[in-house]
This record gives structure tokens, C-alpha cells and sequence, in this order.
């Protein structure tokens, strides 16, 4: 705003402080009322923030709560420290077992019986060192850039043959030691030298763990050994002392041989933690609502959302779902939160938690609670499994009906399997693809096989034992067909299910040759009476399709064509709270309408601003333009007065004179 600075010159009243002080008093009320209104609706702002940032809260533990695997938790006890045990609660059941560790799983360890003077000048010898571990096998060069037993040890370590070298000073020279990387007779090390002529020496660290006294040059400290432990009797091996998959969910970790007595028991505390960590959340919601919505009834004052509709409607959505009846779990013993001890003060509106009455609910009616929390489908015939829900799927029973099975892909041999088949160098190796993706092949112990099914059962335990089909996630079982054929069947199912021979080294011995096999078939058939879609074993409606089951999946584990009964699909507390609190904080929530309109109207209260810095420019100018007339009129009667005064004070001595 320009300073006006020829104001006041006729009058010395109509000066610019004075237009600055009508324009300032014109400006006040409005921009006191628009500061007004900004601050309230920043406050408000701010507090559906806080709102907003609590119901989000929420979210996490209620989250956490809707898995079947939230309401199973476990723990096991050992009576003997020679066995640890870890759980995993998703596969783990009750139970008692009696382990007796019978051995260690050991890994090979190896010593030169010969010292060598020194270290790093001694010569070795030159030539080719094979390393064998397990299926893997490594070759090494030693010339005369590493011709030294520190230089041996160190090419042994730079190949990753799965055996590590050292060189020990014994305090009259210098000996190579060798240890295998893993436990576990499989990974006992062979070695085998071709030696440089002219260069000799490497052939005395050669060793054969078949016979292991028959190089005196190579001793072994350690022998290679697998665990051995018996579980209620059972006699078991394992290369190392970690042991999985003999109980489901329990991993043995062996410490020392002995027996023990390993219990598994379900852990209801650990359940009842992740309940309360929900209801602390809840709470800590209800606390900010009142912080923000209260009255003070003395002070005649109330806070920033006192009697807000937004947050009577949050808080409305929120009780109906965690206090009505679980529709699916009307006739169950448990119905709602109330039977599992969480209730609801209805002074402060908090949620208490009595824990033990929840523990005792969660031992009594395992399967009602996890559903009263989890979203659960409840399947008339035991060969039908529910998968999941979708976004869409609402609760209520669906019919299942099924016109195709899903099938195993598979490749059969041309010609039945012969006992006493020989397996040599010539017929030790077969390449596979397994379903479209993984290819991998196995080698055949070399022998004379008694039996078609000993030769089966050879090449079973090779597959089993294949890395890259392990690590693929993938099985193959093999059989014999009708024909006596050798049969080879992928663990999956479905379109994309499929085995192949790539290669059969000497297949004619086996009946097999290169050959793609016969994909599988997905599971088609129908759910509440809409054609489905197949994936593998897994039946489901996309979420997109229309009907109340979208996005509804079950699994058909087997069984007949036709009716398979039906699904019962309920939807627990968590998820029901999750889909609430997530349409509460959606962009077309309560929250968010609120919030955009209150960023309008800050909007608003802007343009309003711009407005009054228009009018107040406006009256300034019209001020200034009127002040200055004035003032100049003024200034113009000035100077007449003036004139007159002159004009009188010149006449007044000729009066005199009269």
C-alpha cells in the first residue's frame, strides 16, 4: 500500500495516518472473523487428524486377528537339555512325545599323517586334485604358482567344493587338515589325485571314505555320520542335527545324545496377548474420541468435536460390529465377543478383557472362537477345503458342485521295467522337466538291482533327494503303471502340472526314453451356482463376478462328480472390524468427506481474504481521492481567508483616518 504523503497539507487533518486508521478500522472485523473461522477449521482439521491416525491404529491388531492362525499358538517343553524344540504354530498340534537322541550327525575331518618343514616353501606337487562331496565334484589345479601346502590350502578353499582346508603348526612342521562344510555321511569327502610327471606328490592326500586306511598319508580325525534319533520308538536319520518334517510344526535341534520327553502344549496366554494388544488399541481410540467430543458440564464448555455427528457415526459402526452376533454363529457357543470375555463399559464405552475367561473359551471351543475372530468356512464334505474369502464375498452358505477332478501331470516309460537291471556308467543318468520349469537330473547308484520295485524305490530316493526340485518346491513320485512301465507323476496339479524326460542315458535298460508327458487337469465345476474358474485342485469365483460368493476359493482334495455339499462361509469379528474401519478412512469415508470439505472451506476463507484485500484497496483509494478534494477545497479557503484578512488589514488605517 503506497504512502500517501501530500495529505494534510491544506487542513494538517486529512493526513495519511488517518486514512491508515479508517482502513484499518474497516479491515478488523472481517479479518478478526476470517482468523476466526481459519483457526477453527485448522483445529478441526487437525483433530480428525488425530481421529483419523487412532482409528488406523486399530487396523494392525484387528489385521492380526483375522488369520485362523492368530487363534493357534504353541509351545513345547523338553525334559532333557539334549534336544530343543521350535514350533510352528500353524502346523502344530497337542501332544507328547518320547525322543531319544541315539547319535550326532558329525562332519568329516581329514589330516595329512606327513609334516612338511614349512609352510609356504615345501613343494606338494603339481597336478589335477578331485574333490568329491556328495553329488558335487570339484577339480583343482596345483602348478608352480601354488605348489606349497599353504598354497594347496588355499585353492581348496577359492573352489567351494564344500570342504574347507587348514594348515596346523604341530610344533615339528606343518599339516594339511580338511573338514566337510556339512554334517552327515552323504557329504564324506573323497579325494583323488593325476599327477604332473616329474612333480609328483599329490597322490598322498588322497582318500577313499570306503576305505578309509587305504593311504597311511591321510587319516581321518572325524568320521562323516548322520543323527540318529528315535521318536516314540521310531528309528530316524538325518545328515545334520537339525531335523524337520517327522512332526508337523516341531524342528529338533539335537545337543547331545540322551532321551527326553518333548511336550506340546497350546499356548492360550500368547493367544490372549494379541487379543489384548486389540482391545489396548480400541481403548486408546476411545480415550482420543473423548479428548476431542467431551463436555466440561462445570466449565459450560465442550472440546473441539463435542456432539460432531462424524464421530457419533464412527463410533456407532465400530459398536455394531464388535458387539452383534456373528452371523453363521447363531446356534454356536460362541456367538459374539461378549461370550469370550470382552465387554464394554457403558460409562466410558472402553472394552474390557478377561483373559481367563477367553483362555478357558479358546480350550473349550477352539473352532468357534477362531471363526467368532477369523473368517472361517465351514465345508459339509471333508475332501472339500475352504481357501479364502474375497473383498467381496459376504457371509452365508454356497453350494459346491463338481464336473471335472484336478489330475497330476505325468510321463510313462515305453516298456515295463525288468528285474535285475544292471546300472552302470553307460545308464546311471536321466534329465527331467517338471512342470514347464524346473530341470534337474539324477544319478543312479551304480549296481545290480534285484527288482523292479528296488529299482524303483533307487530312483525315488534320488529324486528326493534332487537339489534344484527341492529348491523349485516341486516332487515327483515314481511308480509303476499298469504295464509295469516306469511312471513318473508331478506332486502338483493342474494345467500347468506336467512331467518330461529330457534325456535317458542307456534308457532302453529302464523302458524310458525322451518323451514329453501328459499335462494335468484343473478342477472345474461350479459355486452357488456359478461356473468357477480351475487352478490346480482350487476352485474359485473372481472377485469381479457378480453374487454374493465373488471371490469365494475352495480346494477339492478329492472325491466324487457332482454335489459336494456346500461351504459355509462366516466372517469373523476381525475382518468384519477391518472392512469397517477401512471404509471409515477410505476416500469416500466419514473422515475424508469431512476433511475435503473442510479444505474447501479453507479454500474459501482464502478467496474471502483476497476479496477484503480488494475492498480495503478500493476504500483506501476512494479515501484518498475524497481527503484529497477536500483538502484541497480547504486549502482554497485558505488562501481566500488569507486574502480578505489582507485586504481588511489594509483597509483599517484609512478608517483611522477618518
Amino acid at each position: 500500500m503506497a504512502v500517501i504523503s501530500s495529505l494534510g497539507v491544506g487542513s494538517g487533518v486529512l493526513t495519511s495516518d488517518l486514512v491508515d486508521q479508517l482502513v484499518a478500522a474497516e479491515r478488523r472485523p472481517t479479518e478478526v472473523r476470517l482468523d476466526q473461522k481459519t483457526e477453527r477449521t485448522e483445529a478441526l482439521i487437525s483433530a480428525y487428524g488425530m481421529l483419523r491416525s487412532a482409528v488406523t491404529e486399530l487396523r494392525l491388531p484387528m489385521r492380526q486377528l483375522g488369520s485362523a492362525d492368530a487363534m493357534r499358538s504353541f509351545s513345547a517343553t523338553s525334559s532333557s537339555g539334549n534336544v530343543d524344540v521350535s514350533v510352528d504354530a500353524n502346523k502344530a498340534a497337542r501332544g507328547s512325545y518320547s525322543v531319544e537322541v541315539v547319535a550326532l550327525a558329525e562332519a568329516q575331518a581329514l589330516a595329512s599323517t606327513e609334516t612338511f618343514a614349512d609352510r609356504d616353501a615345501t613343494s606338494v606337487g603339481q597336478g589335477t586334485m578331485t574333490l568329491q562331496v556328495g553329488d558335487k565334484t570339484t577339480e583343482i589345479t596345483i602348478d608352480s604358482s601354488n605348489d606349497t601346502l599353504q598354497g594347496l590350502a588355499n585353492a581348496i578353499n577359492e573352489a567351494n567344493a564344500g570342504v574347507s582346508a587348514g594348515v596346523i603348526d604341530t610344533g615339528s612342521g606343518y599339516r594339511l587338515t580338511l573338514s566337510a562344510d556339512e554334517t552327515g555321511s552323504a557329504n564324506a569327502v573323497k579325494i583323488s589325485a593325476n599327477e604332473t610327471v616329474g612333480a609328483e606328490g599329490l597322490a598322498r592326500f588322497a582318500f577313499d571314505p570306503a576305505d578309509p586306511t587305504a593311504n597311511p598319508a591321510m587319516e581321518q580325525t572325524i568320521a562323516a555320520a548322520d543323527a540318529q534319533m528315535k521318536v516314540n520308538g521310531v528309528l530316524l536319520t538325518r545328515s545334520t542335527n537339525t531335523v524337520e518334517n517327522v512332526v508337523d510344526g516341531l524342528t529338533f535341534n539335537l545337543t547331545d545324545v540322551g532321551k527326553s520327553t518333548v511336550k506340546v502344549e497350546q499356548d492360550t496366554a500368547a493367544v490372549a496377548e494379541r487379543v489384548q494388544a486389540f482391545v489396548d488399541k480400541f481403548n486408546e481410540l476411545q480415550n482420543t474420541i473423548r479428548e476431542l467430543s467431551s463436555f466440561d458440564s462445570e466449565a459450560g464448555q465442550g472440546s473441539i468435536l463435542t456432539g460432531d455427528s462424524t464421530v457419533r457415526n464412527i463410533q456407532n459402526q465400530l459398536k455394531g460390529v464388535l458387539t452383534d452376533i456373528i452371523p453363521g454363529l447363531e446356534n454356536a457357543s460362541v456367538r459374539s465377543l461378549a461370550d469370550v470375555g470382552i465387554g464394554t463399559d457403558f460409562r466410558s464405552g472402553e472394552l474390557q478383557f478377561d483373559s481367563q475367561k477367553f483362555q478357558q473359551q479358546l480350550l473349550a471351543n477352539p473352532d468357534d472362537v477362531t471363526a467368532l475372530f477369523a473368517e472361517q468356512g465351514r465345508t459339509t464334505d471333508s475332501q472339500v477345503e475352504f481357501v479364502r474369502s474375497g473383498s467381496n464375498t459376504r457371509p452365508g452358505s454356497y453350494d459346491i458342485n463338481i464336473s471335472q477332478a484336478a489330475t497330476r501331470g505325468s510321463v510313462t516309460g515305453d516298456a515295463a521295467l525288468a528285474d535285475g537291471v544292471v546300472i552302470g556308467e553307460a545308464n546311471d543318468s536321466i534329465e527331467f522337466m517338471v512342470n514347464g520349469s524346473t530341470n534337474f537330473s539324477i544319478q543312479l547308484t551304480q549296481q545290480t538291482y534285484a527288482s523292479a520295485e528296488d529299482l524303483v524305490s533307487e530312483v525315488q530316493r534320488q529324486m528326493d533327494a534332487s537339489i534344484p526340485l527341492k529348491a523349485a518346491g516341486e516332487s515327483v513320485k515314481v511308480d509303476l503303471d499298469e504295464t509295469g512301465a516306469l511312471r513318473f507323476t508331478s506332486g502338483s496339479y493342474g494345467s500347468n502340472s506336467n512331467v518330461s524326460v529330457v534325456w535317458a542315458e542307456g534308457g532302453n535298460d529302464l523302458g524310458i526314453s525322451a518323451k514329453t508327458g501328459t499335462a494335468g487337469l484343473d478342477v472345474q465345476g461350479t459355486i452357488d451356482g456359478q461356473v468357477a474358474e480351475g487352478d490346480g485342485q482350487v476352485l474359485f469365483l473372481a472377485s469381479s463376478t457378480g453374487g454374493d460368493a465373488a471371490g469365494l476359493q475352495v480346494r477339492i482334495t478329492g472325491g466324487n462328480l457332482g454335489n459336494r455339499g456346500s461351504v459355509n462361509f462366516i466372517e469373523g469379528v476381525s475382518e468384519r472390524a477391518v472392512d469397517a474401519i477401512t471404509s471409515i478412512l477410505g476416500a469416500n469415508g466419514a473422515l475424508s468427506s469431512r476433511t475435503d470439505a473442510l479444505n474447501r472451506d479453507l479454500e474459501r476463507i482464502q478467496e474471502d481474504r483476497i476479496k477484503l484485500d480488494m475492498r480495503i484497496e478500493s476504500y483506501q483509494a476512494r479515501l484518498v481521492s475524497q481527503f484529497s478534494a477536500a483538502d484541497s477545497l480547504i486549502a482554497q479557503l485558505n488562501s481566500t481567508r488569507d486574502y480578505v484578512t489582507q485586504q481588511l488589514a489594509a483597509l483599517a488605517p484609512n478608517r483611522q483616518s477618518d
